[in-house]
């Protein structure tokens, strides 16, 4: 039998995607390239406080990451992985 902690990472990433608001913003960054907190509130028409804690689990997997800009945290994409598993389950993916 295989060795099991080789699937943990995977299986953490996949939890981190695996939630509609997050992946919505997972895949906004992607067509984007990075949004302030205030663009991804107003385009998926939820309080800042939800979309907060939606950013802070993809931060915390490492498949967003934050920069500060005066009084705005802007975000981005960092994990290779997460945007092509975005990309090919929303078909945005290449197809051979």
């Amino acid at each position: 039998m295989e060795d099991l902690n080789r699937y943990r990472a995977p299986a953490q990433l996949l939890k981190a995607l695996a939630h509609p608001v997050r992946l919505c913003i997972v895949h906004g960054l992607l067509r984007e390239g990075t949004c302030n907190v205030n663009h991804i509130k107003e385009c998926l028409n939820l309080p800042q406080s939800t979309v907060s804690q939606q950013l802070a689990v993809l931060r915390a997997a490492g498949i967003v990451a934050g920069e500060r800009r005066g009084t705005e945290v802007c975000y981005c994409l960092v994990d290779k992985r997460a945007a092509a598993l975005v990309a090919d389950l929303m078909g945005d993916g290449r197809r051979g």
